[in-house]
């Protein structure tokens, strides 16, 4: 996979979106570098999966614009869109198969919709793939008949069909148990290090958030309120990061320092 572009391959700018007379956007900002993973971090109804769907043009912003490379994803026609769209790769929260297909044939989808291929190159195409996500040997599964992690590993797989120089995932351990869910954290980082792609991944799973990250972007009601490492999100000293990183129940944020040093001084340790 070759990459020629210097800039950022996602830079965000400015983006505000309403739902009606509710604000789910405020004005977000962030850029995603190539060979970077980008986590978005943050509480249920913080904005950070709408954002998501904004980058794959499921919604449309009320203003503001989101770059892919020098493309402006806001402002182009469908048709054009449909031109990029390869170059973009997601793995949904419920791995979005297709029950009636095998697996081979749920990754070979985009490549028969979208290339004029041989059948025997797509087959070919498709083994590699779910090779790569560990599946070798369940080419003629059906969804049904796999486990969650292993479905979640097939969607991965079709999301990589295309190969695209763009990976989204909205969180991929949702609903896995912890060493199911830290085998599909080691999947991402094999899949960086392997193809240097721009990686954007949406979670609230602190574990696997500081597992995969190169930065994290931290959403609160729909604002950045933290960006940076994730030595810099922890040391961070913003109340509701400070909230959210040590798992402090809901309160008035002024509360929470408070609440953390009861912690320390009941601790016996």
């Amino acid at each position: 996979m070759a990459h020629d572009f210097q800039g950022p391959m996602i830079r965000v700018v400015d983006l505000v979106t309403y739902y009606g007379e509710r604000r789910i956007l405020n004005h977000v900002n962030l850029e995603v570098h190539t060979g970077e993973t980008m986590v978005i971090l943050g509480g249920s109804g913080t904005g950070k999966s709408t954002l998501l769907r904004h980058l794959i043009r499921l919604e449309k912003p009320t203003s503001g614009h989101i770059y892919l490379k020098d493309h402006d994803l806001c402002c182009m026609p469908e048709e054009r869109f449909n031109l990029l769209r390869p170059k973009m790769g997601m793995l949904f929260q419920s791995a979005a198969l297709f029950n009636s297909m095998t697996i081979e044939d749920n990754v070979a989808l985009p490549l028969r919709e979208l290339t004029r291929l041989e059948d025997s190159t797509i087959r070919i195409m498709t083994r590699i793939k779910l090779e790569l996500v560990g599946l070798n040997g369940f080419e003629h599964y059906m969804p049904s008949q796999l486990s969650g992690g292993m479905r979640k590993r097939a969607g991965l797989a079709r999301a990589l069909a295309m190969d695209p120089e763009i990976l989204l995932f909205d969180e991929p351990s949702a609903g896995l148990d912890p060493i199911t869910a830290a085998g599909i954290d080691a999947l991402i980082l094999k899949l960086k290090l392997a193809f240097r792609l721009a990686i954007v991944v949406v979670t609230h799973e602190m574990a696997s958030a500081f597992m995969i990250a190169d930065r994290i972007a931290v959403m609160d009601r729909g604002e950045v309120i933290a960006l940076g490492t994730p030595e810099e999100i922890r040391a961070s000293q913003h109340p509701r990061v400070v909230q959210f990183v040590n798992r402090v129940p809901e309160g008035e944020p002024e509360d929470v320092q408070a609440y953390l040093r009861t912690l320390t001084e009941s601790d016996p340790h």
